[in-house]
């Protein structure tokens, strides 16, 4: 059986409301500590930090990946 290496992941967003929705509610993520501006959520036994960024809020940028478009920057966690 293999063991966790938890990492600590901070990411920028738009606003808390939403974002509390989707990793609270659709992905079933416990919250921990919060305050206006970021909250903190137990991300399969890793910590997932977010906070608000409004210079970011309009910035979007695409890549062609095979044949699709790709928001950029963005990231990619796999979890067996």
């Amino acid at each position: 059986m293999s063991s966790l290496n938890p990492f600590h992941l901070a990411i920028p967003v738009k606003e808390i409301t939403e974002t509390r929705y989707f990793y609270r509610d659709i992905l079933g993520c416990e919250e921990g500590r919060s305050s206006d501006h970021w909250v903190d959520f137990n991300f399969f036994g890793h910590q997932l930090v977010l906070h608000i960024d409004s210079s970011k809020a309009n910035i979007l940028n695409e890549n062609s990946v095979d044949g699709k478009s790709v928001q950029v920057p963005h990231f990619g966690i796999v979890l067996d």
